[in-house]
């Protein structure tokens, strides 16, 4: 251990007294797909003698484990993790409820850990945890069914097309190429018969813990580069029998993302193997780019390259003293 890292250790021991009568911190560690998040991850979890909460919106999913590229059996052993594959693609799982499930574990895990570690690529996941969300009417069954069978028949433009004009203020405000974000505004428009837009207060939420913010970046090529040897690992690993195994479950929203689509498509005839691949790994390129788009926004983030190990310790060991 370098002389940086026993110096983070010993700080975030539960035998110092200095912390004792701090706020506990919650690390967040950000950045976006096949950046290197699960590596960085758990050598800082290690360190810290910590835990660590999954953020992503999929990864949580037992049945997704190589499209999703969760951490591996050996990687899990390494540090204890939460919210990684255990829920099935059957169950109605949401931001909110992931919401709820995450500040009850973090008030348990606090008892024992002055910082915890919550790593993840889904903005809207780790938002929510940080700084809560608005209380939004819970989805109605068949109207979500309808808005997806109205998807499914006449493809995302007519989402478009139909909160373009119950909602335009959102409207140019939404990510147009996610279908899940159109679904749900017009979900609450055609509800509540009010633009989704002036039901979304965005009034931050009071925490008992503090926030440090961390994000991964690489340059463009680099990650570009990492991305697509990730997609060719993921097909060496058997990313097409796992898709071909969930393919009767196709429709079903946890399904509706990159890497599962573009093989769904394949299994139905629609396009040849490696254009289903190619496919998979351009959608994975443009979702890397939203996500930087999402993280950009937020000016608290520091970013690092995932090799500044030293620099991101001592940032967390800056930011931990400075609240004491």
């Amino acid at each position: 251990m370098t002389l940086k890292a026993l110096k983070i250790s010993t700080l975030v021991s539960t035998a110092n007294p200095m912390i004792t009568d701090a706020k506990p911190k919650l690390l967040v560690i950000t950045g976006p797909t096949a950046v290197g998040k699960t590596t960085s991850t758990i050598h800082l979890a290690r360190i810290l003698k910590t835990e660590i909460l999954s953020a992503d919106s999929r990864q949580v999913y037992k049945e997704m484990r190589i499209g999703t590229a969760r951490p591996g059996e050996s990687e899990l052993q390494l540090a204890p993790h939460h919210f990684i594959g255990t829920v099935s693609i059957r169950e109605d799982y949401n931001v909110s409820r992931f919401e709820t499930e995450a500040l009850n574990l973090l008030d348990q895990l606090f008892r024992d850990h002055p910082v915890v570690i919550m790593t993840g690529g889904s903005g809207l996941y780790l938002h929510a945890v940080c700084h809560g969300i608005d209380d939004l009417p819970d989805p109605d069954g068949t109207l979500r069914e309808e808005l997806k069978s109205m998807y499914d028949t006449e493809g995302i433009e007519s989402l478009r097309s139909r909160l373009k004009l119950l909602d335009p203020v959102y409207y140019k405000k939404v990510d147009l190429a996610n279908p899940n974000r159109l679904l749900r505004a017009l979900e609450v428009c055609i509800a509540t018969g009010k633009p989704f837009s002036e039901l979304r207060k965005n009034k931050a939420k009071p925490r008992d813990f503090e926030i440090i913010m961390i994000g991964l970046t690489r340059d463009k090529e680099e990650l570009n580069q990492r991305i697509n040897e990730r997609v060719d690992r993921m097909m060496e690993e058997g990313l097409l029998e796992e898709a071909r195994q969930l393919y009767p479950f196709r429709n079903l929203n946890a399904l509706n993302t990159v890497g599962y689509r573009e093989l769904f498509q394949y299994l139905s005839g629609k396009v040849p193997l490696d254009m289903a691949i190619a496919n998979i790994k351009t959608h994975s390129r443009r979702y890397a780019k939203r996500q930087m788009t999402w993280f950009r926004k937020d000016k608290s983030i520091r970013w690092f390259h995932p090799d500044q190990e030293e620099e991101i310790l001592n940032f967390v060991q800056k930011k931990s003293l400075s609240s004491l």
